[in-house]
Order: C-alpha cells, then sequence, then structure tokens
C-alpha cells in the first residue's frame, strides 16, 4: 500500500517535465507512462545513449560465435553508458534519503563497475586482470579524469580556487594505500629466502586491507557524520563577486523507479563482463596490445566515464571542489575499498590475491599520487597543471604500451 502513491507520485513528476509527450502515452494508465516517462530520463537522457545498441549486439555476437575480439570491443562500448546511468540513477535515490544515507550510497555504488568485472575476473581466476583494472581506475582519475577536469576548468576561468581540506584527507587516505601497496614488494626485495617471501606477502595483504578498510569506514564517518560540514556544498562568491550555488536539482525519476533501473542495469553489467574478461587474452592477440595495456588504459576509461563527464561539467562551471572531490573520492574508493574488498574476496574464494603489484605498477602508482599531491598543495588551478597530470597519464599509458614483461602470476 505504501508503493502506491510512490509510483503516483512517480507519474506526476514524470510527466509535469513532458508536457509535449504524444497522446497515446497520456492516454496510457499510470504505470505505463511512468514507464514510458522512465525510458525517456534513463535510457535517453544521456548523449551516450547511441551506445546502448552495442549490447544486444555483443550478446549476439557471443551466442553465434563470431571473433572474440569484436564480442570484446562491443562489450566495452556497452558498459560506456551503462557505467554512466548507474551514477546517474544512483544520485537520484539519494534525493530521496537523507545526507548521510545518500553519502553512504554514493560512495557504495559509485564503483560498481569495477566491482562487477573484478568480481567476474575473479571467478574465472584471473586475478592479474583484478590487478591492473583497479590500478589502471586509480591511475585514470587522479591524472585523465582529474587532469582533464582542471584543464577545462582553467580554460573556462584563468584561475580557481578549490577548499584544500578535502584533496589533503583524500591525499592522506592514498598514501596510506600506497604504503599497504609498497610493503609487500619491499619484503619480496629485501633479500628474504624464496619459500617464506609468498606466504609472507599473502599474510600481509590480508592483514594490510583489513586495516584499509578499517580506514575507510572511518573516513566515512570523519565524511558523513562526525566532520560532515566540511563536505557540505554551500553558496558563495567567485573572484568576480557573482554568486555561486552548488544546489542540485530535484530527482527526476521516482525512487522505486531509480531502484529497479538501478537492478537491471547492474543485471546487464554482469554478462558484459564476463565476455570482457573471457575474451581479453583474445583481443590482446588480435589487437597487438598486452593484457596490461588493456586492463590498465581502456578498462578504467570505460568505467570512469561517469566521473569523466561529470568532472569537466563541474569545472566548467566554476565548480571545482565537486569535480575535485569525483576524482579523488572515486580512487580514494578504489584504494581502499574496492582493492581490499576483492583481496579478502579472493581469500573467500580460496584464490591467493596479494598487494604485490610488481616495482614498474608500484612506481606509476606513487607517482600518480605525488603528483596528484602536489599540483592540489596550494588551493588554486589553471590549466598548466591539467595539462601536466594529462601528460603524465600519456607517458604511463605509453610505459604499458611497451611493456611486453610478464603479467603477475595467477595463483591458485
Amino acid at each position: 500500500m505504501e508503493a502506491e502513491p510512490l509510483l503516483m507520485e512517480d507519474a506526476g513528476l514524470n510527466l509535469s517535465r513532458h508536457d509535449n509527450s504524444p497522446s497515446l502515452q497520456k492516454r496510457s494508465d499510470p504505470f505505463v507512462r511512468i514507464f514510458l516517462a522512465n525510458i525517456q530520463e534513463v535510457l535517453l537522457g544521456t548523449k551516450l545513449s547511441i551506445l546502448f545498441s552495442a549490447i544486444p549486439v555483443a550478446i549476439v555476437a557471443d551466442q553465434r560465435n563470431y571473433g572474440r575480439a569484436w564480442v570484446f570491443a562491443l562489450s566495452l562500448i556497452g558498459l560506456t553508458p551503462l557505467a554512466e546511468r548507474l551514477s546517474f540513477l544512483t544520485e537520484q535515490i539519494a534525493f530521496y534519503t537523507n545526507p548521510t544515507v545518500g553519502g553512504i550510497l554514493n560512495a557504495t555504488c559509485g564503483n560498481v563497475t569495477e566491482l562487477v568485472i573484478s568480481l567476474v575476473a575473479l571467478i574465472h581466476h584471473k586475478v592479474d586482470v583484478v590487478k591492473y583494472s583497479l590500478l589502471g581506475s586509480i591511475l585514470s582519475n587522479l591524472l585523465l579524469v582529474l587532469g582533464t577536469a582542471l584543464f577545462c576548468g582553467g580554460i573556462a576561468k584563468r584561475e580557481q580556487k578549490f577548499d584544500t581540506r578535502q584533496t589533503g584527507m583524500n591525499s592522506m587516505l592514498l598514501l596510506l594505500g600506497l604504503l599497504c601497496h609498497l610493503l609487500p614488494l619491499m619484503l619480496k626485495l629485501s633479500g628474504t629466502p624464496t619459500e617464506l617471501v609468498a606466504a609472507g606477502e599473502l599474510q600481509l595483504s590480508r592483514a594490510s586491507c583489513v586495516v584499509m578498510l578499517i580506514g575507510y569506514i572511518v573516513y566515512l564517518l570523519f565524511q558523513l557524520w562526525t566532520h560532515r560540514q566540511l563536505f557540505e556544498d554551500g553558496e558563495g562568491e567567485d573572484d568576480d563577486g557573482e554568486s555561486i550555488s552548488n544546489e542540485k536539482p530535484g530527482p527526476v525519476i521516482g525512487f522505486w523507479s531509480a531502484c529497479f533501473w538501478l537492478v537491471l542495469m547492474t543485471g546487464i553489467i554482469a554478462p558484459l563482463s564476463e565476455y570482457i574478461v573471457t575474451s581479453i587474452e583474445v583481443a590482446s592477440d588480435a589487437w597487438g596490445l598486452s593484457v596490461s595495456f588493456i586492463s590498465v588504459i581502456l578498462l578504467p576509461i570505460v568505467g570512469n566515464a561517469a566521473e569523466h563527464a561529470g568532472a569537466i561539467i563541474f569545472a566548467f562551471k566554476n565548480k571545482l571542489d565537486i569535480s575535485i572531490g569525483l576524482a579523488l573520492g572515486s580512487a580514494t574508493q578504489i584504494a581502499m575499498f574496492v582493492i581490499p574488498l576483492s583481496v579478502l574476496m579472493s581469500w573467500i574464494m580460496g584464490m591467493d590475491m596479494d598487494l604485490d603489484l610488481n616495482l614498474l605498477e608500484t612506481s606509476c602508482l606513487a607517482l600518480s599520487i605525488l603528483v596528484t599531491a602536489f599540483t592540489l598543495q596550494d588551493g588554486t588551478s589553471h590549466y598548466l597543471k591539467g595539462v601536466v597530470l594529462v601528460l603524465c597519464y600519456f607517458v604511463m599509458g605509453a610505459c604499458f604500451y611497451v611493456f611486453r614483461g610478464p603479467i603477475p602470476n595467477i595463483k591458485l
């Protein structure tokens, strides 16, 4: 009985926004009108909607046993709008909750695509794909997404300012995550006998993952409860004395409608992720690209489509705090939540996944965190800082492109 008012509210909410809708839609019953209005908002409400057509083509290509490289490419294209729409639906659900619940929801669902790909890869015992894709997601957020946002903001406005308190807290958490990745590598390079290193790395990694999850939970309490005022959007003035409002528009679909579409799109991501994981080696051979390059560069660009688009839009609107929060918040969540959760899930599934990313990968992670921290330390931004971050990402991408060494062994 409680769902009926919400559904009727959904109908009024959506139809008020589409007064020029076809007469057939107006004459149909409320449930049909809700569904048609939701299709217009969810499926057609993004410029990436044309990419949805790749999803059925990928399914048909898999069923008809077409080239696996084509299945991989089509699945990758189909994941792009799904990742963007997941972020949209999470925001819609957050409108119907209080700020604390909404913040936790955004923090939990912000990287659903990466979580699903990691889980599918673990099911197929491809630990290397999990490590590389999550590493690439951090590099993409810190260098590509943030760098593009700073560049676009610098083009729109000569110099922008932002609050360094939020960036400082995210940098501290990222450095904690880096420490947890460095110690297993240092243990391996310390000269300890080989037979003792593997067991030590695994035990240290699992203990470090528990510490990282505790740190992330404390960060959520700090952000959403004890010091929430530091992260709340307000209204101020820019350097020209113009008012800047960070108020977000209201919801465009109802609560239950958003939940339905969120579950549906998450269910679609699962088979597409399986297509990607099972065909990544074939695509690597067909395209002449290493698995590390595909996992570090291509997969994260798709998974971070929502953060990339949102960060650029807010930077153009001179809301750099939101852009930085999107990029750094997503990177922090991957480093402190998704990675340790993947390690613990692999433990439950009987696989030995550790935090050792090897020397090259760990060096790229360390340098990306350090250069981002130095870039954001003074609270001001211009387009040159964005250019530097993007160029750093291109150099690292070129490094993984030419890197043909062995990828981490799968430990079963």
